[in-house]
């Protein structure tokens, strides 16, 4: 598909201090799992916190959420995001609920992301996280072309499949001048609940040699643990229960790097700006 030479220019959400995009290069890595509990992370971390599921053919937020509720019709026609856990939350899956398929083309999905960007009544939010299909297709390049970015986090496991698409989803990032800010490694390991021996199931430490090697922040290992898959399927994400939580511990380690790194950014961004 021919791509028009001329750039259209992002434009600002008003209210709204960064964005973050959060994706892979494969599904099944668990990377909703991981945009869900980092936005409730930094809910909890006492930061304003928006959740916007990209994903409009696969939308796993509002299950993940525990929210099947229609998004009310405000002023000026502006959709309410749902507020769960702390976070406002808008996805196709709350207008489309079931399992009924989504069938579009591109330009209807870049209408969607349009939508879910400018007319959804989002407030001032320190935070907007962009859980993104998989893969690097059409919802990036609306993504990028309708709003700037602070920044996208890649979430990978650290098997060698995952580990060659994650490098796709870099070098998607970087083709379309988004910092990637770090890579999660997702399932990083099993502990045996009998002999508390590590055993890793999809290899380990991977990641982490592929942040190095692309000199990209590492920002964390998550342990494959039935607690995190038990969460999302009830709609009850491990971050509820805090960062005391010792199965919650490691993504509030991964959102307290994010906001470190996220705020760099957006600092060196308001410096370019103020120059140019």
């Amino acid at each position: 598909m021919a791509h028009s030479s001329a750039k259209p220019s992002p434009t600002a959400l008003p209210g709204v201090s960064k964005i973050i995009a959060v994706g892979s290069g494969k599904g099944g890595v668990g990377k909703t799992t991981v945009a869900v509990n980092l936005a409730i992370a930094l809910a909890q971390l006492g930061q304003r916190v928006g959740l916007l599921d990209a994903d409009v053919f696969g939308p796993n937020v509002p299950l993940m959420m525990g929210s099947t509720q229609l998004p009310a019709l405000g002023e000026n026609n502006m959709i309410e995001p749902n507020l769960t856990h702390g976070v406002k939350t808008i996805s196709v899956g709350y207008l489309s609920p079931g399992d009924k398929p989504l069938v579009m083309r591109g330009p209807m999905l870049h209408k969607v992301i349009q939508q879910f960007l400018q007319q959804v009544a989002w407030g001032e939010l320190d935070y907007l996280i962009v859980d993104l299909p998989p893969g690097t297709g059409d919802v990036v390049l609306s993504l990028v072309q309708s709003v700037p970015l602070t920044g996208a986090v890649v979430v990978s496991t650290p098997s060698d499949v995952s580990l060659q698409d994650a490098r796709k989803a870099l070098g998607m990032f970087a083709e379309v001048d988004v910092q990637v800010l770090g890579i999660v490694e997702n399932m990083s390991f099993f502990t045996c609940p009998h002999c508390h021996q590590e055993i890793d199931i999809f290899s380990k430490g991977g990641v982490e040699r592929t942040a190095k090697q692309f000199n990209i922040p590492f920002l964390g290992s998550i342990e494959l643990i039935p607690a995190i898959r038990e969460g999302g399927d009830h709609g009850l994400p491990v971050a509820v229960a805090g960062p005391q939580n010792p199965q919650a511990a490691e993504f509030y380690a991964v959102a307290k790097k994010l906001m470190e790194l996220a705020t760099a950014a957006a600092d060196a961004a308001s410096d370019v700006m103020e120059i140019s």
